[in-house]
């Protein structure tokens, strides 16, 4: 199977149909059609399922896609490091990273990290803990930011600690003001992220043996706001998803404090591609940055 195909096989999976594939790889559908059918027939089995609706990956080409992904991934580690020999600063990262370092972090880290490499491409791909995980393991991002409660083998570089906070409604009768005890916590009712995206906040459940009640599993961080500020219970959440979303909320300091910490992940720091060697040394000095702020 050659780099090619493989460029081939990629390009389908993301557009969908082998015509659209044909488009943006400046081929004739029937070149692709034809690369397809030989690839086919070199492996003894299907790739993909021809439908109406499109075209869709068998069992055996899911197997195969993520080495796909990981060989065109060296394509690309290869080619910028040749471009770096030769003083050129060029490539693409692509980036996998969850809702509150979106909204808090990455517009000032594109502008730092533009400021001195144009011509490097981010491309950044929002999902759970469980999605970077996935596309890290997988070959698809080089990088990504994660709780290092989570990390799954990979290699994820702590920098930041972000305090777990607890929102609940204005008239939530706390004992001391800005605390929360772990007593004042037992038994509410509790609005939940969907699995994969809280698991700093389940782990705080299970260190103390935090009982709770829910009925609210919801994705967005602005639905939990939502539904505390209409007395459907209160939240824990990390400092950084709740920054800008409190509104007339109480945001409550736990006793004793707990929290999770950020970094970048990646599967072989050793073996980042060039492009993504920079991004990294732009990111963590901007975490850094962000530390020496919250302890300022």
């Amino acid at each position: 199977m050659t780099l090619t195909f493989c460029r081939i096989f990629s390009r389908i999976v993301t557009e969908g149909s082998f015509l659209k594939a044909a488009e943006s790889l400046n081929m004739t559908p029937s070149a692709v059609s034809h690369a397809v059918t030989d690839a086919e027939s070199q492996v003894g089995f299907k790739l993909f399922n021809r439908t109406k609706n499109g075209v869709t990956l068998t069992e055996n080409g899911r197997a195969l896609y993520p080495a796909v992904l990981q060989l065109l991934s060296c394509e690309d580690s290869l080619n910028q490091t040749v471009d770096d020999l030769r003083g050129l600063r060029s490539g693409t990262v692509n980036l996998g990273i969850f809702n509150s370092v979106c909204t808090n972090w990455m517009p000032e880290i594109f502008r730092r990290f533009e400021e001195t490499y144009p011509e490097i491409r981010i491309n950044i791909y929002e999902g759970s803990y469980d999605d970077v995980i996935y596309w890290i393991k997988n070959g698809f991002a080089e990088l990504g930011f994660l709780s290092t409660t989570c990390t799954c083998e990979l290699s994820v570089d702590g920098r930041y600690v972000d305090p777990l906070v607890c929102i609940v409604p204005p008239d939530f009768p706390n004992r001391e003001p800005g605390f929360i005890s772990l007593d004042e916590m037992r038994n509410q009712h509790f609005i939940i992220q969907r699995e994969g995206s809280d698991a700093d906040v389940q782990m705080l459940f299970k260190k103390y043996g935090l009982q709770y009640h829910t009925s609210c599993h919801v994705l967005d961080d602005t639905s939990i706001m939502a539904m505390i500020a209409c007395r459907r219970g209160i939240s824990i959440m990390p400092s950084l998803t709740a920054k800008g979303l409190e509104g007339d909320l109480k945001v409550l300091r736990l006793k004793p404090e707990e929290h999770r910490v950020i970094g970048l992940a990646a599967m072989d720091p050793k073996l980042l591609s060039p492009a993504a060697k920079r991004l990294q040394k732009c990111i963590n000095s901007f975490m850094d940055e962000q530390m020496q702020h919250q302890r300022a």
